[in-house]
């Protein structure tokens, strides 16, 4: 008697999160102009707003990836299926007041349409793999004081404000927005 093993286990995710190629450029760039678009939407002026053009994103992308900054700096890429979606930057941070060994999370973004899919974790997860991987101890991001959402995510993630904030310069007039930093320990028991 034969039996047919195979079970039809109905649809399932086709969501990965990997390192970005240098062909990944311009979704990257698709995906940071819709997402920097609405995180600064009223928050800066709508000249400034209009500069969020993929093709300038995806040009940068594209030249950090194909001749990248020294030190461990990665781009990654979420994708639902073959398209990307979602995309996170990590290097060492800049900041000093931290160690050699703190990694930070440069920039994390899902496109809105693509947002509440478990995107941003996978990413978030794949960011610290990758600075654990390179020796990192902790994790740093700057996010802006009041993006409530995002930084919602990050705490709910394990991050945390270590008190420090500066005042980023965003337009030609001189405009500023306040960002906060958050951190994280990396240790394998405290990490997000």
């Amino acid at each position: 008697m034969s039996h047919d093993h195979s079970h039809d286990l109905g649809p399932t995710a086709d969501a990965s999160v990997r390192l970005a190629k240098p062909t990944d450029a311009p979704a990257v760039g698709v995906v940071q102009s819709a997402v920097w678009t609405q995180a600064y939407a009223g928050r800066l002026p709508d000249e400034v707003i209009a500069l969020f053009e993929a093709p300038a994103f995806a040009k940068a992308w594209r030249e950090s990836l194909e001749n990248p900054p020294e030190g461990v700096h990665r781009l990654l890429v979420a994708r639902a299926g073959e398209q990307v979606v979602g995309f996170a930057a990590v290097g060492p941070s800049q900041d000093p007041d931290t160690g050699q060994a703190c990694g930070e999370l440069t920039a994390i973004g899902v496109h809105p349409g693509a947002r509440r899919m478990g995107h941003g974790s996978r990413l978030l997860n794949a960011c610290v793999d990758t600075l654990r991987g390179a020796g990192a101890e902790d994790l740093t991001t700057w996010v802006l004081a009041d993006d409530d959402s995002t930084r919602a995510f990050l705490v709910a993630s394990g991050l945390g404000p270590d008190g420090a904030f500066r005042d980023r310069v965003v337009s030609p007039d001189g405009d500023t927005l306040r960002e906060v930093r958050l951190v994280a320990s990396l240790a394998t028991d405290e990490a997000p």
